[in-house]
C-alpha cells in the first residue's frame, strides 16, 4: 500500500517541507521587497522635498512661495497620485495635482529630518508621505513641507513582484522535488538487494543476509540473521523429533500387527478387524507427520542446487519396471535433458516417484513423462492411459486422505504429499485429463 511505502513517505515529507519553506520564503521576500520599495520611494520623496526647501521663499506677510517648482510631470496632472504642499500659518502653496484638495498638516513636524508615514490623501487615496518643518531665512515661523505618493503604485509593484516570484518558486519547488526523488532513490538503493536475499533465505535456511549493508540497517540485518539461525535450529530439532517418533512407533505398530494376527488365528475376527483399523489409522497419522517433515526438508533444500528431472526419471523407471505394476507398463521418458528444476534431487525423486507409481497402478499400457524449459515456468508432466479422473474429483484427490481408488491399498496420502512437497518449494500441482485418456499431473516451478 502507498501508506506503507517508505519511498513515498520520504518523497511526500520532502515535498511538503520544501513547499512550506518556499512559501515562508515567498512571504518574507515579498515583505522585504515592499519595505525596500517604500524606503526607495520615501528617499525619492525626500529629494523632492529638499528641492522644495531649496526653492522656498517667505514674503513679508509670512506667506510661502517657491522660486522654482519641481519639474515632475505628475505634479501637473490632477489626481495623479503625486502631490506636494508647503504650508505656514499665513498661507499654502501646493502642486496643481491637488486641484482643490489639500494635504492634512501633521500636528508636529520634525525640523531635523524627513518623517515618513501613511496618511489619508485627496480623492479617496492613501498616501505614503514625508514631512519636515523648514525655517526660511527671515521667517518668524517654520513652513511645513509635505510630499506624498499614492500607495496603490507600491501595492501594484508588490503584487507583480509576488506573482513573478511565486512562479519562480513553483518551478524551484518542482526542481527540488525531483532532486528529492533522486536523493531518496539513491538513498534506498542499497536496500534493494535485501528482497532477493530474503527470498533466498526463505528457500534456503543456511543463507544469510551478509554484512555489506548500510550502517543504519545493520541492527535489522543482525536481528533477521539471528531469527534465521533460531528458525534453522527449530526446524532441525523438529525433523529429528519426527524421525525419532517414526522409529519409536514402528516397533509398537509391528507388535500390534502380530497381536492382531494371533487374535484372528484364535477366532477373534471382530477384535482383529478393530485392531487392524486402529493400526491403519495410527500408520496414516504417522505417515502424515513424516510427510510434513519431508516438506520442511524440501523447503530447506530447495536452493541448495538444481536437479535434472530426466536423470531422476530414468532412475525411477529402472526401479518401477521391476515391480508387479510396472513390469506390464511401457514408460515413455520424453523430458528434455537440459531441463533443471530448483529442487534437490531427493525431493524431486520423491515427487516423481509418487506420481509415477500412481500412474503405473492405474495405467493400461503406457505412462509418459514430458518436460521442457521455459522462461515463465519449468514443469514436468506425468500422464497415463488409465481411466482418468472426473473434474469434480480433481481437488479432492489433492486433499490429505483423498483416494483415487477407494478399494485399493494405502491411506490416500500420495498426491497430498506431492502437493506439500511441491508447494514447499514454491511450485504448483495441476490435475486434468491426459490426451492418452487417463490422468495428467503437471508439477511446475517459476522459471528463471
Amino acid at each position: 500500500m502507498a501508506a506503507r511505502s517508505l519511498q513515498l513517505r520520504l518523497l511526500a515529507s520532502a515535498a511538503v517541507a520544501v513547499f512550506v519553506a518556499l512559501a515562508v520564503a515567498w512571504l518574507a521576500m515579498t515583505w522585504l521587497f515592499e519595505r525596500h520599495v517604500e524606503r526607495r520611494e520615501a528617499a525619492e520623496l525626500a529629494r523632492t522635498g529638499d528641492a522644495l526647501a531649496a526653492a522656498l521663499a517667505i514674503d513679508a506677510a509670512g506667506r510661502p512661495g517657491l522660486e522654482q517648482t519641481p519639474l515632475d510631470p505628475r505634479a501637473m496632472r490632477a489626481a495623479s497620485g503625486f502631490y506636494w504642499q508647503v504650508s505656514t500659518d499665513r498661507g499654502v502653496v501646493r502642486s496643481r495635482s491637488l486641484w482643490d484638495q489639500a494635504l492634512p498638516v501633521p500636528a508636529e513636524a520634525s525640523p531635523s529630518d524627513w518623517a515618513t508615514d501613511a496618511t489619508p490623501g485627496p480623492f479617496g487615496q492613501r498616501l505614503l508621505r514625508v514631512a519636515r518643518a523648514i525655517r526660511a531665512p527671515g521667517a518668524d515661523a517654520p513652513a511645513v513641507i509635505q510630499v506624498g505618493v499614492d500607495v496603490r503604485e507600491l501595492t501594484e509593484a508588490r503584487t507583480q513582484f509576488g506573482r513573478e516570484l511565486a512562479l519562480f518558486l513553483a518551478g524551484l519547488w518542482a526542481v527540488l522535488a525531483l532532486a528529492a526523488l533522486v536523493q531518496v532513490r539513491l538513498g534506498l538503493a542499497p536496500l534493494a538487494p535485501l528482497r532477493e536475499r530474503l527470498q533466498r533465505m526463505r528457500r534456503n535456511p543456511t543463507a544469510r543476509l551478509g554484512e555489506d549493508h548500510p550502517r543504519e540497517v545493520a541492527p535489522l540485518v543482525e536481528a533477521i540473521n539471528a531469527l534465521a539461525e533460531a528458525r534453522q535450529a527449530d526446524v532441525a530439532r523438529a525433523r529429528r523429533r519426527a524421525g525419532d517418533l517414526a522409529h519409536s512407533l514402528k516397533t509398537p505398530l509391528a507388535a500390534l500387527g502380530a497381536q492382531s494376527r494371533l487374535a484372528r488365528d484364535a477366532g477373534a475376527t471382530e477384535a482383529a478387524d478393530g485392531l487392524d483399523s486402529a493400526i491403519a489409522a495410527m500408520a496414516a497419522a504417522l505417515e502424515a507427520e513424516l510427510a510434513r517433515a519431508r516438506a520442511a526438508a524440501a523447503r530447506d533444500a530447495a536452493q541448495e542446487g538444481a536437479s535434472s528431472p530426466a536423470t531422476v526419471a530414468e532412475q525411477l523407471i529402472d526401479v518401477l519396471e521391476r515391480t508387479p505394476a510396472g513390469e506390464r507398463i511401457v514408460f515413455a521418458q520424453e523430458i528434455d535433458p537440459s531441463l533443471a528444476v530448483p529442487v534437490a534431487a531427493d525431493v524431486l525423486a520423491e515427487v516423481l516417484g509418487a506420481l509415477m507409481e500412481n500412474a503405473a497402478r492405474f495405467a493400461r499400457r503406457q505412462v509418459r513423462l514430458t518436460g521442457a524449459p521455459s522462461t515463465e515456468a519449468v514443469s514436468v508432466t506425468v500422464e497415463d492411459d488409465g481411466p482418468g479422473l472426473d473434474a469434480e474429483r480433481t481437488e479432492a484427490a489433492l486433499i490429505r486422505g483423498g483416494r483415487l481408488d477407494e478399494a485399493g491399498p494405502g491411506h490416500g496420502l500420495g498426491l497430498a504429499i506431492v502437493r506439500d512437497l511441491v508447494e514447499a518449494t514454491d511450485g504448483a500441482v495441476a490435475l486434468d485429463r491426459s490426451p492418452l485418456g487417463g490422468l495428467r499431473v503437471v508439477v511446475s516451478w517459476p522459471g528463471a
